[in-house]
């Protein structure tokens, strides 16, 4: 399978300590195994999928999209509720 990340996506990442990046690989690895474990969208977010996940106290999301034809998992955003799917409303609408 292809892992392909976007400019949010590689932008949020790069500010995480070394402990929830390690975290966040593990739960990447498990939506490689299942990548259809994520809640699916729809409306504006047609397509995009979301699992949520604990670290430490905060629920994260990680959004994604998964092509099943060509087996590439697409990282979309990663983060909080807090402006969560209005910053990946206009990731998706400037891609």
């Amino acid at each position: 399978m292809k892992i392909l990340q976007s400019n949010l996506f590689i932008k949020t990442v790069k500010k995480l300590h070394k402990s929830e990046k390690e975290l966040l690989d593990e739960v990447i690895k498990t939506l490689i195994a299942q990548p259809e474990l994520g809640d699916l969208k729809t409306s504006d977010l047609n397509g995009v999928r979301v699992y949520k996940f604990k670290v430490n106290i905060n629920q994260m999301l990680l959004a994604y999209r998964y092509q099943k034809e060509t087996l590439v998992l697409m990282l979309l955003a990663y983060g909080t509720h807090e402006n969560f799917y209005r910053d990946l409303k206009k990731s998706i609408l400037n891609s």
